[in-house]
């Protein structure tokens, strides 16, 4: 019988194919050839099932119904790849041994026994475990397969994972929703990391600035002149430090120490993922998933870089003679001159800062393959170019460093001097420019922190030169000039993504030590495949906005994080505690644990979560901010303050002046179609999630100025703009379906509105929504019956999509796409 391989995804299923099987046929969702069958999982065909699939009462979200703690949790197949999920079913009858060719990871083990679980599969399994895709890879690959049972602590602990994010995010969302009548997603690891967000927020405002002053001199000595920073006790008042500039200028002054010493530095790290998402991040401004997504592209479409979703930055003895290769390949590229130029025997196996197998878990760092590439995106090469610079880097020899530190004294009064100054260029040759700009000053291991403040305080005094640095400690010097300089206390900085996976790393620790880091990797926040999803998941709940690199947590971001605090239950939001369930679940992964014992803690939690929600008061409905009126919320502090009043219910209020948000779109009843989403990806964050239902997705926003054009044209219209408009006013198309409004609904500029627009109905179907366009018909049929009927819209790509809308907030008009299934 012939053996079928089980690959993740399509493109990875052929390019193993056209090794193992190069005559194969192409089946259109397999390729068939003499021994092996090729086909793929396209991500998660299986999923943990909703709770509405264990009683279909949990299809009304009540909180006498919680926890929601099933014996044994149940598999559903994922309803959009039903088909080739069948397709493994069928294949498999016709096989008489498996290969498990997903993703050498935790998550890949787990796509694989949901898919070997829901179908029961009996065949004896093997495991592909390779690094990059590459034809030679994958033919090592198949010669070392091993069996898939030595992956099985691997396996539970993925298990462990995913139960585990289910039990909270199912529970606390619907229970924190329930309660405060706003749909609210909480999850095992996208709260504390929320709540690291909301905690910089609460730094910041409340950082009082203060005005210092610092006194610059400058010196000479013949005919070279160096600066100095005086040294003493801060000074807060302007006239004492102008006194004591006047006191030195222009007087005589003595070397009273000078210490010279050299340094040496070597290249930053191989990248892991985390690491090369914060370049990334600080270079270019790309998101994190914007990152992962194109590196992503290199490995599996275009195959010059090996597995990203990695957390090292090392590389086994293994590795070495490939990364030869790799160097050889680079002599005919653009790279040719900084790859003639490396020394080969730089990279061996007693490199400790290269070769480190005892730091390599799943997959070694990331690095580029033997193959050359072929015509990559902009941004592709961006990425690339990242990569190749910083593999090339380790075959150069260290930069060096000569550290300068002169004492001159002028006048009875101390200044420092601190001078670096560079001998050696070494590894930096291989850094383009603006790698250089950003990199400079920064030695491995000690690089400045990414909260620094502009001016920091301790390198106020450090000048970097490539030019000599030389005086004569036994001649005396002049003070030529002197200046009281005004300087004032920074506030920590926002988060940046960059900085935000930096501090999810080291689970919110502010750790700058390298070895230090690496000790906490296991103790992070999610993992480097999924920190990504983590962010953009909080951004598509409405908790966080980006304004550049910046990243702004918004009203109703947080209001969660105060509610969840409030109700008793801050370990929910403990960057700390959910660190060391990261750590748990590694442990499990290496056999070091016990799966079992994991998760019933875990259902200890969710249940005390729900006891502890059930106790809290309702909060007011108007703490949730204004979803998309405004413009960028959050751009200057804006939508975050607190009312007095709100504060003493332990919950941050909206800015003053926000509108009321009606809690009847979260009743008691919520249905799962509107909330169900918001769960469900909180259930699934700690892996890679599959595209979110739509309705998970906040509507698209509005123009800021949207709503005053809508209410001029009701306000035009005096016969239908009256106080309670009948039914036969002219233009309406129905009746407004706020709960208790009694207006109409008409046709505006923009969108369609109530004309109880007055008397404070905020009620508006907007036009442009994701990229569709909403007519008078749907709007009508929304209106009257909650939903359209099925349409088919073509997007500005030119692709055309089916499905249809939801009305999914009758108080303030919120709809949402729901695509055909």
């Amino acid at each position: 019988m012939k053996t079928l391989i089980i690959a993740e995804k399509p493109d990875m299923g052929r390019t193993i194919a056209a090794v193992v099987e190069p005559r194969a046929q192409n089946k259109r969702t397999y390729l068939e050839g003499e021994h092996y069958i090729i086909t793929w999982a396209i991500g998660h065909l299986v999923g943990l099932a909703e709770p509405d699939q264990y009683d279909p009462k949990y299809k009304r979200w009540n909180e006498a119904d919680l926890p929601i703690i099933p014996d044994r949790f149940k598999l559903w197949p994922n309803a959009r790849t039903k088909d080739q999920l069948k397709t493994i079913g069928e294949l498999s009858k016709r096989c008489g041994r498996l290969v498990n060719a997903c993703d050498a990871g935790r998550e890949g083990q787990l796509i694989f026994h949901l898919i070997r679980q829901y179908l029961k599969l009996s065949q004896p399994t093997d495991r592909l475990w390779i690094s990059d895709l590459t034809a030679e890879t994958i033919r090592r690959g198949f010669d070392g397969l091993r069996s898939d049972a030595d992956f099985d602590d691997l396996t539970r602990a993925a298990r462990a994972r995913s139960e585990a994010d289910w039990l909270v995010g199912m529970n606390a969302s619907r229970a924190f929703t329930i309660r405060h009548k706003e749909l609210l997603s909480v999850g095992r690891v996208q709260t504390p990391v929320l709540a690291l967000l909301y905690d910089r927020h609460k730094e910041i405002t409340a950082f009082n600035s203060e005005t210092y002053y610092i006194v610059q001199a400058a010196f000479s000595q013949d005919d070279f002149g160096y600066k100095g920073i005086w040294q003493g006790e801060r000074m807060t008042k302007r006239e004492e430090a102008e006194t004591l500039a006047a006191k030195v200028k222009g007087k005589p002054g003595t070397i009273v120490s000078y210490a010279v010493n050299e340094s040496k530095e070597y290249p930053y790290r191989l990248y892991d993922l985390t690491l090369l998402q914060r370049e990334a991040n600080g270079r270019y401004g790309y998101p994190a998933k914007k990152t992962l997504d194109l590196a992503q592209a290199l490995y599996e479409k275009h195959k010059v870089i090996t597995y990203p979703r990695t957390s090292s930055n090392y590389v086994t003895e293994e590795n070495i003679p490939v990364m030869g290769s790799v160097l050889n390949m680079l002599k005919g590229t653009a790279y040719a001159d900084l790859a003639n130029g490396a020394d080969k025997g730089r990279v061996h196996k007693g490199n400790r800062a290269v070769c480190n197998p005892a730091k390599v878990e799943d997959h070694h760092a990331i690095l580029p393959t033997p193959k050359k590439p072929g015509t990559l995106s902009t941004e592709e090469q961006n990425i690339y170019d990242m990569i190749v610079r910083r593999f090339l880097s380790h075959y150069y020899p260290p930069a060096v460093y000569n550290n300068h530190e002169v004492i001159t004294e002028v006048e009875g009064e101390s200044f420092r001097t601190r001078a670096k100054e560079q001998l050696d260029l070494g590894w930096r040759v291989v850094l383009d420019q603006p790698e250089a700009n950003a990199a400079k000053g920064k030695g491995r291991g000690k690089r400045k922190t990414d909260d620094a403040s502009a001016a920091d305080e301790g390198d106020e005094d450090l000048v970097e030169t490539d030019r000599p640095f030389s005086v004569d400690a036994d001649r005396p010097v002049r003070c030529d000039d002197a200046a009281a300089i005004e300087k004032e206390t920074k506030p920590p900085k926002p988060y940046t993504e960059g900085t935000l996976l930096k501090a999810m790393e080291s689970a919110g620790k502010a750790i700058e030590d390298e070895e230090l880091r690496d000790a906490m990797k296991q103790t992070g926040l999610g993992t480097p495949a999924t920190r990504a999803a983590t962010i953009e998941r909080l951004k598509q709940v409405g908790y966080i906005t980006s304004t550049g690199k910046r990243l702004d947590i918004t009203t109703k971001g947080c209001t969660a994080i105060e509610l969840i605090r409030g109700a008793g239950v801050e370990l929910l939001t403990s960057p700390e505690m959910t660190g060391q369930w990261e750590q748990r679940l590694h442990q499990i992964s290496r056999g070091e644990a016990s799966d079992e014992q994991f998760i019933a803690k875990v259902k200890q939690f969710a249940e005390l979560i729900v006891a502890k929600v059930k106790q809290q008061q309702q909060a007011p409905a108007n703490l949730f901010g204004e979803p998309d009126g405004g413009g960028k919320r959050g751009a200057k502090g804006k939508s975050r303050g607190a009312s007095a009043a709100a504060r003493k219910t332990g919950v941050a209020a909206s800015r003053a002046g926000t509108r009321s948000r009606s809690a009847a779109a979260a009743g008691s009843g919520l249905n799962a179609s509107r909330a169900g989403a918001s769960a469900r990806a909180s259930a699934s964050e700690g892996g890679r999630m599959l595209a979110a239902p739509v309705e998970a997705v906040p509507r698209a926003k509005a123009p800021a100025a949207a709503s005053r054009p809508i209410a001029e044209e009701r306000a035009a219209k005096p016969a239908a703009a009256s106080s309670g408009a009948s039914a036969g006013s002219r233009g309406a198309l129905a009746a407004c379906p706020r709960p208790g409004c009694g207006g109409q609904l008409i046709e505006g500029k923009r969108g369609f509105g109530c004309l109880r627009f007055r008397e404070g109905c905020q009620f508006v179907i907007w036009k442009e929504q994701q990229g569709k366009r909403v007519t008078p018909a749907m709007a009508k049929a929304l209106a009257e019956n909650g939903a359209t009927r099925k349409s088919t819209f073509k997007l500005a790509d030119g692709t055309s999509v089916s499905g249809k809308w939801i009305l999914t907030d009758p108080a303030k008009g919120t709809i949402t796409f729901q695509p055909a299934t």
